[in-house]
């Protein structure tokens, strides 16, 4: 029995690598649909402006409240994602995810308070991809660039300590976030093991910022409204299974 060459050794080991690289299925080619579900981990790199009371009992104000800061805590959701291939290497992905809530925190001279509110962000995106290597190959990175409008709901202040020491005793508070338009940009790579279906990782970022306001009432009647602008920037991870049809 001819034991294998290493001129054979080499070979095999060849088309081991190669079949690994390619796919003879191209399902990531020219026409192709790829619907994509995992988990994303936001992680905001956050800052916001000091609280500015604008408004006192119906008098304009400009009262910057030096030493306040707040910031957006990091979260968990289910993300999905739907990307049509107009060529072999250009596609375009519609991204989102379950809009869980974000917890805003305090800062500076209000971070004894911890959480002080949250708010329920959506936050859709379209992204252009450009996919490098050849359509059959199984592994292929990408990278991205779109757009993403992000608006808010359920804006509520949930931390009765700070709503007291800021407006006393029987006040209340209410908060709402504007809506933003803003760029995305993105990285990933996705691993077809499968004719149909693939494994997926990407980042993407996000430069979000929104203006809060926040109305207080004292017990009284009076009421004050403070404003400052929230840097959220978040940072998207997101490992995900897909499946091409």
């Amino acid at each position: 029995m001819r034991h294998p060459t290493r001129h054979s050794k080499a070979r095999l080991l060849g088309i081991i690598f190669s079949t690994l690289l390619s796919s003879p299925t191209f399902a990531q080619s020219a026409g192709s649909n790829v619907a994509s579900v995992g988990w994303a981990h936001v992680s905001p790199v956050s800052s916001s402006d000091p609280l500015t009371v604008t408004n006192i009992g119906g008098a304009p104000a400009n009262i910057v409240q030096t030493g306040t800061s707040g910031a957006a805590g990091s979260s968990d959701t289910v993300g999905a994602a739907f990307e049509h291939y107009f060529t072999d290497h250009f596609g375009v992905a519609l991204v989102g995810g379950y809009p869980t809530y974000l917890n805003l925190e305090g800062r500076g001279s209000l971070a004894t308070f911890g959480v002080m509110g949250k708010a329920r962000p959506w936050a859709p995106q379209v992204i252009l991809r450009y996919h490098f290597l050849a359509s059959d190959s199984k592994f292929r990175p990408y990278a991205g660039i779109g757009v993403n409008y992000t608006w808010f709901t359920n804006a509520k202040i949930t931390n009765g300590d700070f709503v007291t020491r800021s407006f006393g005793p029987g006040g209340s508070a209410t908060v709402s976030a504007s809506s933003s338009w803003n760029p995305v940009f993105e990285a990933g790579a996705n691993y077809q093991f499968d004719k149909h279906w693939a494994v997926g990782f990407s980042v993407t970022y996000i430069p979000v910022s929104t203006d809060l306001t926040l109305t207080g009432h004292t017990a009284t009647g009076m009421t004050v409204v403070s404003q400052t602008k929230l840097r959220i920037r978040p940072i998207v991870t997101f490992l995900n299974l897909s499946y091409a049809f």
